[in-house]
């Protein structure tokens, strides 16, 4: 049976969690399906960010790293962010941004593993990890490599010679879901380490670091969490390894008595030790604000609606737009995707394109994904419904056909 707008607003009128798109800024005549790139803001942001400008910093001014708790917020958040991702408390620091994280964890890894030499990455990986890992292996001279394999062939290049195997869990482009528990055995049975990119995971589907007994993990705070553009990232380190091997970023935040004004470098055996320098306080405030919506969510319901968007949203398009040259990109079972789908086009980016200029916006990736991210807490299932029908106005009337649409801008 082919589903309706009527079905949709059905599902709408039955939504557990339809009342959390109250709680943000969502422009009138819009449709957003980029929340896996950049996450709509809470409302509640606009003032908690006005409050620390003009309150925290413009009366307090210094005062307010001790009176207004800014020494504590990478704590404070990131023991927010560990209950979303299965941590416990102390074990995750909201800091830095993904890549200067995972440069960390990577140099931590192979400290730690002092008699291997590769670090295992994926081949389709999103290029900042790569491009990560090889500017370490570079500064770290020639003892070190990195292999990469494809997703299919991950498991059997997990072996003894392996220090650390690095694993985005949810792809960027298709949303395919690495088995975090799995993978991490067969990281941990020859002896390696594993470090997870939680990227379009943390927020999207439930996540359980600890059960699965992950070493370290980063993920970013602009996508599912809501924290705003440039939001600060966060790291795990499991507490097993605290204090046991250096990180290369050593400022002054994780030095064991920062304040005590040390010429020499003293490393803090807690999870302190990740930090680097100062923290970007009006952004982590931002943050907060993200981190509050989701810790008043159920994540169990917030999947279960993410599954239901893509599959209502994979369906349509093959009622809809089944002859018009997409090709879906992502599982096709709803359990081994997250929380997108992706589609390729020849024509992908002059099409996303044309979509955005009518008010759908999604993203492309070269070279020929488009992209749809679902955030259950502000999209609604009809807005799936009317996606799939400006799509299919655009493809029969070849809108995107028009010149202007293939004029590549510098982010797409």
């Amino acid at each position: 049976m082919t589903l309706s707008r009527q079905d949709m607003i059905a599902r709408d009128n039955d939504d557990a969690l339809a009342g959390f798109r109250d709680e943000f800024e969502l422009p009138e005549g819009v449709i957003y399906l980029d929340g896996n790139s950049l996450g709509a803001m809470p409302k509640a942001a606009k003032k908690r960010v006005a409050d620390v400008v003009a309150k925290e910093w413009g009366r307090d001014l210094i005062t307010s790293w001790n009176i207004n708790g800014w020494f504590d917020l990478p704590h404070r958040l990131g023991d927010q962010t560990a209950k979303l991702v299965g941590a416990q408390a102390g074990e995750i620091l909201v800091t830095d941004s993904t890549g200067i994280n995972l440069y960390k964890l990577l140099a931590m890894a192979l400290d730690l593993r002092p008699d291997r030499s590769v670090i295992l990455m994926e081949d389709s990986n999103f290029p900042t990890d790569n491009y990560i890992a090889q500017g370490l292996v570079q500064q770290l001279g020639g003892h070190f490599e990195i292999r990469f394999a494809s997703r299919e062939d991950m498991q059997d290049q997990i072996t003894d010679d392996v220090a650390v195997v690095a694993l985005t869990q949810v792809h960027y482009k298709t949303g395919a879901v690495f088995d975090m528990h799995d993978m991490t055995r067969r990281a941990h049975a020859v002896g390696a380490l594993i470090c997870w990119d939680l990227c379009h995971s943390a927020g999207a589907l439930p996540v359980d670091l600890g059960a699965s007994n992950a070493d370290f993990a980063v993920g970013c705070g602009y996508k599912y969490l809501n924290g705003g553009p440039g939001a600060p990232a966060f790291l795990y380190v499991a507490k097993r390894h605290h204090g046991q091997a250096g990180q290369p970023l050593t400022g002054w935040w994780s030095h064991a008595e920062p304040f005590a004004f040390e010429r020499d470098y003293r490393p803090a055996k807690t999870i302190n030790q990740m930090l680097s320098g100062t923290q970007p306080i009006l952004s982590m405030a931002a943050l907060e604000c993200g981190l509050d919506i989701m810790l008043r969510a159920d994540m169990r319901a917030i999947r279960d609606k993410s599954m239901a968007l893509g599959q209502a949203f994979q369906d349509l398009m093959t009622a809809h737009c089944a002859d018009a040259g997409f090709t879906l990109a992502s599982p096709s079972e709803a359990a081994h995707r997250a929380s997108q789908i992706a589609y390729t086009h020849p024509h992908g980016y002059a099409i996303m394109r044309a979509l955005i200029e009518h008010g759908v916006i999604g993203d492309f990736r070269a070279p020929d994904i488009m992209r749809f991210g679902f955030t259950p807490l502000y999209t609604r299932y009809v807005d799936v419904w009317d996606a799939v029908q400006t799509l299919k106005t655009i493809m029969g009337k070849n809108t995107w056909q028009e010149p202007r649409f293939s004029r590549r801008e510098n982010v797409t």
